[in-house]
């Protein structure tokens, strides 16, 4: 006499119920995701400083560090924020960009205050082109082979 179960795994409601569980989980995998990157300071703290009154160390005790300081001139801090949609394997897309700079004087104290947006950015598009070099074009034979023989005895 065979033994025989009435607990089986794949009975016809387990196996519906373990196929909207994979649907479920599949559809999740292509929701939307969206990644907030940088530093974007409160918008409260930044009407506090004045134009002309705030020196440059209260505007790091008031905002922090920036995201970014100019390459030739440390004048000049950038706070920028972005926030990135990506739904499962398309482009990523920036959803919205938002980027504070603020400028000081010999004095170190703010001479301008300026806030960018997504809409402020340019397209910038990439050129193919290839810069040459300066130098002989050499194979890669010549490469290998080229020393041969030119090694001189340093004893002489």
């Amino acid at each position: 006499m065979a033994y025989r179960s009435n607990d089986s795994l794949f009975t016809n409601s387990n196996l519906l119920r373990i196929n909207v569980m994979v649907i479920f989980i599949m559809l999740q995998s292509c929701s939307n995701k969206t990644i907030t990157t940088g530093n974007l300071p409160d918008p409260d703290l930044v009407a506090n400083i004045e134009v002309g009154q705030v020196s440059k160390n209260e505007v790091l005790e008031l905002l922090g560090s920036p995201s970014t300081k100019a390459t030739f001139n440390d004048n000049d801090w950038y706070y920028v924020s972005e926030k990135i949609s990506t739904r499962a394997f398309f482009h990523p897309e920036t959803v919205k960009r938002k980027v504070l700079i603020i400028q000081f004087d010999k004095r170190e104290i703010v001479k301008k205050i300026t806030q960018l947006s997504l809409k402020d950015g340019e397209k910038i598009e990439m050129v193919d082109r290839i810069t040459p070099t300066a130098g002989k074009e050499m194979t890669i034979l010549k490469q290998i082979f080229g020393n041969v023989g030119r090694f001189e005895n340093s004893n002489e």
